[in-house]
């Protein structure tokens, strides 16, 4: 072996070697980044935890403590008593939350099927026209869509809420199915029609088992849209029993003495609200990463 021969193999050697360096400093870096945004996003919850966990007057201390000195739960034993009580306000939100999954879901699959697989003349100027909805801010229906509901009886009830929430969340929702049905390939609609199915026969036994990891990405969404919603509460309703979570959280937070804020019962609310969208994300999670993955390509 030639002398230029033995140095280009260490030349050769080392450019791997500085490559393997660079590649194992490269992971450390990412390992490190991701470890600071994980401490970004997960500080917040730790200390409105900790807030929670304060007495009354240290929770309101200036300057403020990062940690309680004593665990105290007299935050979420006044939270829990306050008005018709927690329970109840808890049923409100979870009630219109269900009935926003069912609803949602029930107007979404169709419509997204209609739209992906039947030949409607036009369809594409009505799908765009449907999605314009997601450039108007919701707030700008809610002086007609309550005058509306006040005739037709559905203000301060769950139902009248759940169509409130499900028009917000309606178009992405729409979005989110029809290409999910897009996605489907045309030989398993076309082996059911050739078999004797009828439309109805391909949505639900050949192409919705197919999205429903969609079907969990629209239920999720309408879950978390209607668990957080506050300001249609608000206008929709006007009785203390009709109020959800997030409306008698906004309203405890004065319950002081002072007239000031509340921060341990409202932090004690936060972490109450927050646990409810935690599992429900993880409970569906495996489909909801693949069926937003497939809803939002085509």
């Amino acid at each position: 072996m030639s002398a230029e021969s033995v140095a280009s193999a260490d030349i050769a050697q080392t450019r791997r070697l500085r490559g393997r360096a660079f590649a194992g400093r490269g992971r450390y870096l990412t390992g490190a980044i991701c470890l600071a945004l994980i401490a970004v996003m997960v500080m917040p919850v730790v200390l409105t935890v900790a807030a929670s966990l304060k007495t009354t007057s240290e929770a309101a201390a200036t300057p403020p403590t990062y940690l309680p000195t004593t665990l105290a739960f007299d935050s979420y034993l006044r939270l829990w008593d306050y008005q018709a009580g927690l329970p109840h306000y808890l049923m409100n939100s979870l009630g219109t939350a269900l009935l926003t999954i069912a609803i949602a879901v029930g107007l979404t699959v169709p419509a997204g099927f209609a739209l992906a697989r039947l030949p409607i003349p036009g369809k594409e100027i009505l799908f765009v026209f449907l999605l314009i909805a997601l450039i108007i801010p919701y707030q700008a229906l809610l002086t007609p869509m309550f005058l509306m509901f006040s005739q037709l009886k559905l203000t301060n009830t769950i139902l009248g809420l759940a169509i409130l929430h499900t028009t917000i969340q309606f178009p992405f929702s729409l979005y989110i199915m029809r290409n999910s049905f897009e996605a489907i390939p045309r030989e398993l609609e076309e082996a059911a029609v050739i078999d004797g199915g009828s439309t109805w026969q391909v949505l639900t036994r050949v192409c919705l088992p197919s999205v429903i990891p969609a079907v969990v990405t629209v239920a999720l969404f309408a879950f978390i849209t209607s668990w957080n919603e506050l300001l249609g509460s608000l206008v929709m309703n006007s009785k203390a029993s009709s109020f959800t979570l997030p409306v008698i959280l906004a309203a405890a937070r004065t319950e002081t003495s002072l007239g000031g804020t509340d921060w341990g019962m409202l932090q004690a609310g936060i972490v109450i609200s927050i646990i409810p969208c935690i599992l429900f994300y993880l409970l569906l999670q495996k489909y909801y990463v693949s069926g937003l993955t497939q809803g939002a390509l085509k």
